[in-house]
Protein backbone atom coordinates (compact mmCIF):
# COMPACT_ATOMS: atom_id res chain seq x y z
CA UNK A 1 0.00 0.00 0.00
CA UNK A 2 1.58 3.44 -0.53
CA UNK A 3 0.51 5.22 2.27
CA UNK A 4 2.18 2.89 3.90
CA UNK A 5 5.59 2.70 1.87
CA UNK A 6 5.98 6.78 2.28
CA UNK A 7 5.06 6.30 5.93
CA UNK A 8 8.13 4.39 6.47
CA UNK A 9 10.01 6.76 4.14
CA UNK A 10 9.12 9.47 6.23
CA UNK A 11 9.92 7.11 9.59
CA UNK A 12 13.27 6.76 7.87
CA UNK A 13 13.76 10.37 6.91
CA UNK A 14 12.57 11.68 10.70
CA UNK A 15 14.59 8.59 12.40
CA UNK A 16 17.76 9.87 10.70
CA UNK A 17 16.72 13.63 11.84
CA UNK A 18 16.72 12.50 15.19
CA UNK A 19 19.60 10.60 15.11
CA UNK A 20 21.62 14.11 14.22
CA UNK A 21 20.05 15.71 17.04
CA UNK A 22 22.14 14.04 19.67
CA UNK A 23 24.96 16.09 17.85
CA UNK A 24 23.25 19.36 17.25
CA UNK A 25 22.06 19.50 21.05
CA UNK A 26 25.23 19.07 22.29
CA UNK A 27 26.26 22.79 20.60
CA UNK A 28 23.25 24.65 21.58
CA UNK A 29 19.93 24.96 22.94
CA UNK A 30 16.63 23.04 21.50
CA UNK A 31 14.70 26.07 20.33
CA UNK A 32 17.25 28.04 18.34
CA UNK A 33 17.87 24.27 16.21
CA UNK A 34 14.20 24.03 15.90
CA UNK A 35 13.78 27.68 14.67
CA UNK A 36 16.48 27.01 12.31
CA UNK A 37 15.49 23.73 10.88
CA UNK A 38 12.12 24.98 10.65
CA UNK A 39 13.41 27.93 8.39
CA UNK A 40 15.62 25.79 6.75
CA UNK A 41 13.02 23.17 5.40
CA UNK A 42 11.32 26.11 4.31
CA UNK A 43 13.59 27.36 1.83
CA UNK A 44 13.80 24.14 0.22
CA UNK A 45 10.68 23.70 -0.23
CA UNK A 46 9.96 27.59 -1.50
CA UNK A 47 11.15 26.76 -4.98
CA UNK A 48 9.87 23.30 -5.76
CA UNK A 49 6.63 24.89 -4.61
CA UNK A 50 6.62 27.64 -6.41
CA UNK A 51 7.53 26.16 -9.35
CA UNK A 52 5.76 23.05 -9.44
CA UNK A 53 2.50 23.91 -7.26
CA UNK A 54 -0.73 24.16 -8.47
CA UNK A 55 -1.76 27.61 -6.96
CA UNK A 56 -5.00 27.60 -8.35
CA UNK A 57 -6.34 24.67 -6.68
CA UNK A 58 -5.92 26.15 -3.35
CA UNK A 59 -8.90 27.26 -1.92
CA UNK A 60 -8.94 29.75 1.16
CA UNK A 61 -10.04 26.48 3.33
CA UNK A 62 -6.73 24.83 2.10
CA UNK A 63 -4.90 27.41 3.55
CA UNK A 64 -6.82 28.06 6.63
CA UNK A 65 -6.65 24.26 7.33
CA UNK A 66 -2.40 24.54 6.20
CA UNK A 67 -1.79 27.06 8.32
CA UNK A 68 -3.45 25.20 11.53
CA UNK A 69 -1.48 22.26 10.82
CA UNK A 70 1.90 23.74 10.20
CA UNK A 71 1.32 25.77 13.98
CA UNK A 72 0.01 22.48 15.69
CA UNK A 73 2.92 21.10 13.80
CA UNK A 74 5.23 22.72 15.75
CA UNK A 75 3.84 22.54 18.96
CA UNK A 76 4.02 18.75 18.67
CA UNK A 77 7.71 19.44 18.13
CA UNK A 78 8.00 21.29 20.60
CA UNK A 79 6.69 19.26 23.08
CA UNK A 80 8.56 15.85 21.83
CA UNK A 81 11.52 17.89 22.55
CA UNK A 82 10.44 19.06 25.70
CA UNK A 83 9.11 15.66 26.73
CA UNK A 84 12.84 14.17 25.95
CA UNK A 85 14.66 16.81 27.83
CA UNK A 86 12.92 15.72 31.00
CA UNK A 87 12.68 11.99 30.25
CA UNK A 88 12.90 9.19 30.87
CA UNK A 89 12.73 7.61 27.42
CA UNK A 90 10.95 5.06 28.75
CA UNK A 91 7.75 6.81 29.91
CA UNK A 92 8.10 9.29 27.00
CA UNK A 93 8.53 6.74 24.06
CA UNK A 94 5.19 5.13 24.45
CA UNK A 95 3.37 8.10 24.52
CA UNK A 96 4.07 9.89 21.74
CA UNK A 97 4.54 7.35 19.86
CA UNK A 98 0.73 6.05 20.54
CA UNK A 99 -0.31 8.96 18.46
CA UNK A 100 -1.40 6.68 15.89
CA UNK A 101 -4.38 5.43 17.85
CA UNK A 102 -5.47 9.03 17.08
CA UNK A 103 -5.16 8.93 13.54
CA UNK A 104 -7.25 6.29 13.32
CA UNK A 105 -10.00 7.42 15.70
CA UNK A 106 -10.08 10.59 13.69
CA UNK A 107 -10.31 8.59 10.37
CA UNK A 108 -12.91 5.91 11.84
CA UNK A 109 -14.57 9.55 12.91
CA UNK A 110 -14.69 10.66 9.20
CA UNK A 111 -16.54 8.26 7.89
CA UNK A 112 -13.32 5.64 6.77
CA UNK A 113 -14.05 1.84 8.16
CA UNK A 114 -11.85 1.02 10.25
CA UNK A 115 -12.09 -3.15 10.65
CA UNK A 116 -11.21 -5.07 13.49
CA UNK A 117 -8.33 -6.65 12.35
CA UNK A 118 -6.76 -3.31 11.23
CA UNK A 119 -6.69 -1.97 14.63
CA UNK A 120 -4.81 -5.47 16.10
CA UNK A 121 -2.45 -4.58 13.60
CA UNK A 122 -1.93 -1.12 14.27
CA UNK A 123 -1.98 -1.76 17.78
CA UNK A 124 1.06 -3.86 16.90
CA UNK A 125 2.93 -1.34 15.38
CA UNK A 126 2.06 0.92 18.89
CA UNK A 127 3.21 -2.03 20.81
CA UNK A 128 6.49 -2.51 18.81
CA UNK A 129 7.52 0.78 19.23
CA UNK A 130 6.33 0.96 23.13
CA UNK A 131 8.53 -2.07 23.70
CA UNK A 132 11.72 -0.62 22.28
CA UNK A 133 11.58 2.72 23.70
CA UNK A 134 10.74 1.45 27.40
CA UNK A 135 13.31 -0.46 26.88
CA UNK A 136 15.96 1.82 25.81
CA UNK A 137 16.68 3.92 29.07
CA UNK A 138 16.80 2.69 32.56
CA UNK A 139 17.82 6.20 33.57
CA UNK A 140 16.09 8.48 36.23
CA UNK A 141 14.04 11.48 35.14
CA UNK A 142 15.44 14.39 34.60
CA UNK A 143 12.32 16.19 36.19
CA UNK A 144 8.84 15.40 37.14
CA UNK A 145 7.45 12.71 35.49
CA UNK A 146 3.96 13.92 35.60
CA UNK A 147 5.45 16.79 33.23
CA UNK A 148 6.85 14.36 31.25
CA UNK A 149 3.86 12.64 30.56
CA UNK A 150 2.08 16.23 30.10
CA UNK A 151 4.63 17.05 27.52
CA UNK A 152 4.18 13.56 25.70
CA UNK A 153 0.71 13.72 25.43
CA UNK A 154 0.77 16.91 24.14
CA UNK A 155 3.27 16.32 21.27
CA UNK A 156 1.56 13.03 20.75
CA UNK A 157 -1.97 14.85 19.89
CA UNK A 158 -0.05 17.74 18.15
CA UNK A 159 1.32 15.15 15.64
CA UNK A 160 -2.02 13.49 15.24
CA UNK A 161 -3.84 16.74 14.39
CA UNK A 162 -1.53 17.90 12.42
CA UNK A 163 -1.41 15.61 9.98
CA UNK A 164 -5.10 14.62 9.76
CA UNK A 165 -5.54 18.62 9.20
CA UNK A 166 -2.97 18.70 6.90
CA UNK A 167 -4.56 15.63 5.10
CA UNK A 168 -7.91 17.76 4.99
CA UNK A 169 -6.27 20.63 3.71
CA UNK A 170 -4.44 18.10 0.49
CA UNK A 171 -8.16 17.04 0.05
CA UNK A 172 -9.17 20.42 -0.61
CA UNK A 173 -6.40 21.94 -2.22
CA UNK A 174 -3.12 21.21 -3.97
CA UNK A 175 -0.30 19.12 -1.99
CA UNK A 176 2.80 21.01 -2.77
CA UNK A 177 1.59 24.43 -1.87
CA UNK A 178 -0.44 23.04 1.15
CA UNK A 179 3.38 21.51 2.41
CA UNK A 180 5.26 25.53 1.89
CA UNK A 181 2.01 26.94 3.49
CA UNK A 182 2.08 23.87 6.58
CA UNK A 183 5.94 24.55 6.95
CA UNK A 184 5.91 28.67 6.71
CA UNK A 185 3.77 28.76 9.40
CA UNK A 186 5.74 26.39 11.34
CA UNK A 187 8.73 28.32 10.65
CA UNK A 188 7.03 31.83 11.69
CA UNK A 189 6.54 30.41 14.50
CA UNK A 190 9.24 29.09 15.72
CA UNK A 191 11.29 32.60 14.69
CA UNK A 192 8.53 34.45 16.99
CA UNK A 193 9.48 32.49 19.91
CA UNK A 194 12.97 32.41 19.50
CA UNK A 195 12.53 36.38 19.38
CA UNK A 196 10.74 36.03 22.09
CA UNK A 197 12.84 33.84 24.22
CA UNK A 198 15.65 35.16 26.61
CA UNK A 199 19.02 33.86 25.94
CA UNK A 200 18.53 32.11 22.72
CA UNK A 201 21.21 32.28 20.37
CA UNK A 202 22.12 31.41 16.96
CA UNK A 203 23.61 28.02 16.21
CA UNK A 204 27.35 28.05 16.04
CA UNK A 205 28.21 27.76 12.17
CA UNK A 206 29.97 24.22 12.98
CA UNK A 207 26.33 23.13 13.58
CA UNK A 208 24.64 24.82 10.25
CA UNK A 209 25.61 21.50 7.72
CA UNK A 210 23.67 19.17 9.97
CA UNK A 211 20.54 21.60 10.82
CA UNK A 212 20.95 21.97 7.01
CA UNK A 213 20.18 18.49 6.37
CA UNK A 214 17.66 17.87 9.55
CA UNK A 215 15.85 21.06 7.62
CA UNK A 216 15.83 18.53 4.87
CA UNK A 217 14.97 15.34 6.22
CA UNK A 218 12.13 17.34 8.30
CA UNK A 219 10.60 18.92 5.23
CA UNK A 220 10.67 15.78 3.40
CA UNK A 221 8.66 13.79 6.26
CA UNK A 222 6.32 15.96 6.87
CA UNK A 223 5.84 16.86 3.18
CA UNK A 224 5.35 12.94 2.78
CA UNK A 225 2.62 12.17 5.64
CA UNK A 226 0.71 15.50 4.60
CA UNK A 227 0.57 15.12 0.80
CA UNK A 228 -0.80 10.86 1.33
CA UNK A 229 -3.82 12.84 2.05
CA UNK A 230 -4.74 12.64 -1.56
CA UNK A 231 -3.90 8.60 -1.73
CA UNK A 232 -5.98 5.17 -0.67
CA UNK A 233 -5.89 5.23 4.21
CA UNK A 234 -4.12 8.25 4.21
CA UNK A 235 -3.88 7.49 8.03
CA UNK A 236 -1.85 4.81 7.43
CA UNK A 237 0.85 6.75 6.56
CA UNK A 238 0.69 8.27 10.06
CA UNK A 239 0.91 4.94 11.59
CA UNK A 240 4.27 4.22 9.51
CA UNK A 241 5.88 6.74 10.14
CA UNK A 242 5.45 6.91 13.77
CA UNK A 243 8.28 4.38 13.84
CA UNK A 244 10.57 6.71 13.87
CA UNK A 245 12.37 6.41 16.94
CA UNK A 246 13.08 2.55 16.12
CA UNK A 247 14.51 4.21 13.44
CA UNK A 248 16.80 6.17 15.41
CA UNK A 249 17.42 4.01 17.95
CA UNK A 250 18.38 1.36 15.52
CA UNK A 251 20.66 4.20 13.67
CA UNK A 252 22.75 4.26 17.33
CA UNK A 253 22.90 0.66 17.48
CA UNK A 254 24.56 0.22 13.93
CA UNK A 255 26.88 3.71 14.06
CA UNK A 256 27.05 4.58 18.02
CA UNK A 257 27.58 0.59 19.14
CA UNK A 258 25.08 1.53 21.56
CA UNK A 259 23.23 -1.98 22.83
CA UNK A 260 20.06 -3.54 21.92
CA UNK A 261 18.55 -6.19 24.10
CA UNK A 262 17.02 -9.05 22.78
CA UNK A 263 13.75 -7.58 24.02
CA UNK A 264 14.18 -4.32 21.86
CA UNK A 265 14.34 -6.78 18.50
CA UNK A 266 10.97 -8.80 19.55
CA UNK A 267 9.57 -4.60 19.95
CA UNK A 268 11.21 -4.15 16.42
CA UNK A 269 9.83 -7.54 14.69
CA UNK A 270 6.66 -6.64 16.47
CA UNK A 271 6.15 -3.50 15.23
CA UNK A 272 6.96 -4.31 11.57
CA UNK A 273 4.70 -7.13 11.90
CA UNK A 274 1.62 -5.16 12.39
CA UNK A 275 3.16 -3.03 9.22
CA UNK A 276 3.13 -6.15 6.67
CA UNK A 277 -0.26 -6.91 7.84
CA UNK A 278 -1.38 -3.53 7.05
CA UNK A 279 0.19 -3.94 3.31
CA UNK A 280 -1.50 -7.30 2.48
Amino acid sequence: MLSLTLGMIAACAWGVHDFCIRFVSQRGGILPAIATVMVGGALFLLPISGAFGNWSAMTLQSFGLSVISGAVYLVGCISLYKAFGIGPVRVVAPIVGSYPILSIGWAALMGQPILWDQWLAVGCVIMGVAIVGMLSDHSESDGSQRAAIGWSLVGAGGFAIAFAVGHLATQVGSELPVILVTRLTAATGAIILLALSSGAKIPERSAWPLLALMSLLDALALGIVIAAGNLHRPEFAAVAASTFGIITIILAWLFLKERMTGGQWFGVAVCFLGIGYLVL
